[in-house]
């Protein structure tokens, strides 16, 4: 019988253990990354979904608005043409142009307003609106002095018919914000005007 010849056992490097260890360093900053990535999105999306719910609670105020200039009472209100020639505090209402900020901001919008809307219930939203005739000074309407709604003619399918011309009307420009939960604010502004 030959005596088994043992061969010399190889040292282990660790060569492996040094490669596994490196590739799992990478994967484990990969992930870190994708967290880090996923989080923000979401927390985008979030903000998001959160100011879009804000312009929504806004309408509100438009609503209100339009209400106010199609209710036809007595006293305090702005649904005659006489009812807009002065400023009327109840409504937030003022009969000329207000001076505004460089992106179009009223500036007594940026301040207290009385008589806010309250959003949805338990939602902490408040909505602060004022309405501003777009006119140089208070008193009646006067077309040069405000800005007229420009309205193209209406066509027609008669022949030999002129087209007819809808009056003008004078502008009114509501501007809105509303303060959400956490100190969140958005602006909303929009033109009207009304057939006297």
């Amino acid at each position: 019988m030959k005596p088994a010849i043992q061969h010399p056992r190889a040292r282990q490097r660790g060569v492996v253990l040094i490669f596994t260890l490196i590739v799992l360093l990478i994967l484990t900053i990969g992930a870190v990354a994708l967290m880090r990535s996923m989080n923000t999105s979401l927390f985008n999306a979030g903000n998001l979904a959160f100011r879009r719910d804000l312009v929504n609670q806004g309408e509100l105020a438009v609503a209100t608005v339009i209400n106010e200039f199609k209710t036809t009472c007595s006293t305090n209100c702005l649904s005659s043409t006489a009812s807009t020639e002065a400023d009327n505090a109840a409504f937030n209402y003022y009969a000329e142009t207000l001076p505004t900020t460089t992106q179009g901001i009223p500036t007594v919008l940026l301040g207290t307003v009385a008589n806010p809307i309250s959003g949805a219930a338990g939602s902490g939203i408040l909505i602060y609106y004022v309405i501003d005739r777009l006119c140089q000074a208070a008193g009646p309407t006067v077309a040069s002095q405000c800005v007229q709604s420009s309205a193209a003619p209406l066509a027609t399918t008669i022949k030999n018919q002129t087209p007819l011309t809808p009056p003008s009307a004078t502008v009114y420009r509501l501007s809105i914000r509303v303060n959400g939960p956490r100190s969140t604010q958005v602006f909303l502004q929009t033109t009207f005007t009304r057939a006297d």
